[in-house]
């Protein structure tokens, strides 16, 4: 959700967490890997910069932490690489769907460094609201989503997600939805293919994939057999077509372009078959269309 929409992470800083960033339209996914002295290669999961691209004026990397394996130390290494690089002010972004792993990188990271320590923004299960209006939601589909993340065990939670994806027009719905269902724990998942598959939203899922793909395949097949049954007809019109000329050029016409052109785009199989049998015999090429000299 924070790579379609960069804009999703400076909202939830500024307008849901109080974080003061420049106050600026320009923001832009950059480089995610870059590289140290000791040429390490570093690699966060997503970094935004604000500002122009010759001056930033501050950046944003999001992180987002299922678990605690990460030596939070790591996180300050990125900030300092980010600044070293950018030389602009850096927030570091965690999103944590549990209050574990909220709490584990909610501390102050010590970096290691005399006097560097990092203060991270952590964005966990209390920092995200529980979205039940299915209004709110559509205005909001990737807070939604996360709201299913976090709080998917209230069933108008899902309900409300639910609704404002059959409602809406963006074209990223169907995306909310696998966000939503691949990081939700396995008894939202569950509320969340019950509640899906009662609506008439086509749902995405591995669910929908594995309970409706029968259909899914079997329109794949007929798409196919129709295109096949489609390019023999226009394989043999162009066969066709191309006879036509053969015989013309053969006894000696000099067939104009538009003659050509207009043998070459004709796909009646039956008409192409006519001109044939005329092509043998015909003395003119007005006489070849049946049309007066």
């Amino acid at each position: 959700m924070f790579g379609d929409r960069p804009q999703l992470a400076v909202e939830i800083l500024r307008d849901l967490m109080g974080v003061k960033l420049p106050d600026t339209p320009l923001i832009r996914q950059e480089e995610r890997t870059f590289n140290t002295r000791n040429s390490d290669d570093i690699e966060v999961d997503l970094i935004f910069t604000l500002g122009p691209p010759n001056e930033p004026a501050h950046a944003i990397i999001v992180e987002i932490q299922q678990g605690t394996s990460k030596d939070p130390r790591q996180l300050a290494r990125y900030a300092a690489a980010t600044w070293l690089l950018l030389g602009c002010d850096v927030t570091v972004l965690i999103v944590c769907p549990d209050h574990k792993t909220a709490a584990h990188y909610a501390r102050p990271i010590e970096s290691g460094l005399t006097g560097y320590c990092l203060l991270p923004v952590v964005l966990g299960p209390d920092g995200i609201p529980a979205i039940t209006d299915p209004q709110q939601a559509a205005a909001n589909l990737d807070l939604a989503a996360m709201s299913v993340m976090i709080h998917g065990n209230d069933r108008k939670v899902v309900e409300a997600f639910a609704a404002a994806l059959a409602d809406t027009h963006d074209e990223h719905a169907p995306q909310y939805y696998e966000y939503a269902y691949s990081i939700a724990a396995p008894e939202i998942r569950c509320l969340m293919e019950e509640i899906m598959t009662s609506t008439t939203w086509p749902v995405y899922s591995p669910f929908a994939r594995e309970h409706f793909g029968r259909g899914l395949q079997e329109g794949q097949a007929q798409g196919k057999a129709e295109g096949k049954a489609e390019g023999k007809a226009e394989g043999k019109a162009e066969e066709a077509a191309r006879m036509v000329l053969l015989v013309l050029t053969a006894r000696g016409f000099d067939v104009p372009d538009d003659t050509r052109a207009r043998i070459v785009a004709c796909t009646d199989l039956a008409q192409l078959e006519d001109w044939a049998v005329r092509a043998a015999t015909t003395q003119t090429l007005h006489d070849l269309f049946g049309e007066p000299g």
